[in-house]
């Protein structure tokens, strides 16, 4: 069994019930989990449990298991661990694009409307209010992010910029619920992989050479968004279609060391003028 290091309780009022919920914090000593039970409940096994090594950059998994026979031994295996353990946060911020031209023919003609260039241009204030010392812009190679990023580095000045196409559109995973509408499976065949690879590209804890954190600036599209943030927080990723989001907003995660996930805010958008929020 494992042990408690840390033993917290407290009452929370439950209105009409009249009861009270009593918690305590149990961390296990072999992976250093924090969860919390409720007190009725302390066998409680949960329906999913969090995969430490989603990103396979877990140190555990990257140094050679060896044979501990004395305290010399466990010394060196301990070196060997901490050189491989991050240290830094890493942060996501993931911009859609604003709104476009749907119903122009090809990629070139479908650039912003003049209420788009107006989403892009608050959102890229927004990203400068924040003052983070922002360390790359990635934009996806479609016109409508393109011409999104370039209006938002105009208040981002210095920031690097490169250009990815593993972020452009597409149809990641089929989504469950189903659309409601026929979709060959030619496109998620095709366009699944790339977006999964972008993910495992971007989405992982710091390399531990990192020493500060760092803050990388996706400026993408909704499908794409969508699918990251199922995919970082293991959610299962056939739910991306269920989020919505705003033109321009702004969607915030955040890898901590030790591999779990924070999700700061989801399509964000108050930093724009009601009558200017869109979403399709």
């Amino acid at each position: 069994m494992p042990t408690i290091s840390r033993f917290q309780k407290w009452a929370v009022g439950l209105g009409a019930m009249g009861g009270a919920i009593l918690y305590y914090y149990n961390t296990y000593s072999d992976n250093d989990v924090l969860r919390v039970y409720n007190s009725w409940t302390t066998n409680y096994t949960p329906s999913v449990k969090w995969d430490h090594n989603w990103d396979r950059r877990d140190p555990k998994s990257l140094v050679k298991p060896m044979e501990i026979r004395d305290e010399n031994d466990q010394n060196k295996y301990n070196e060997k661990f901490e050189a491989k353990r991050a240290r830094a946060v890493r942060h996501l911020l993931l911009v859609r694009h604003g709104q476009y031209h749907t119903d122009r023919k090809t990629d070139a003609e479908k650039v912003l409307t003049e209420l788009g260039r107006k989403q892009a241009e608050a959102t890229g204030k927004r990203l400068a209010e924040l003052h983070l010392p922002y360390s790359l812009i990635v934009r996806s190679t479609m016109t409508r992010a393109l011409e999104t990023s370039r209006i938002i580095e105009k208040s981002l000045i210095d920031v690097p910029v490169v250009d990815d196409p593993l972020l452009i559109e597409g149809a990641p995973i089929p989504p469950e619920p189903p659309i409601g509408h026929w979709r060959s499976e030619k496109h998620f065949f095709q366009d699944g992989p790339r977006i999964e690879a972008a993910f495992r590209k971007y989405f992982h804890r710091a390399d531990p050479s990192q020493e500060q954190d760092s803050y990388t600036i996706l400026v993408c599209h909704a499908n794409v968004i969508r699918y990251f943030v199922c995919r970082a927080l293991q959610f299962p990723p056939e739910a991306w279609l269920r989020i919505c989001l705003k033109h321009a907003s702004i969607t915030w995660l955040c890898i901590l060391p030790s591999g779990r996930v924070t999700l700061l805010c989801l399509g964000d958008a108050g930093h724009m003028l009601p009558e200017n929020l869109t979403s399709s």
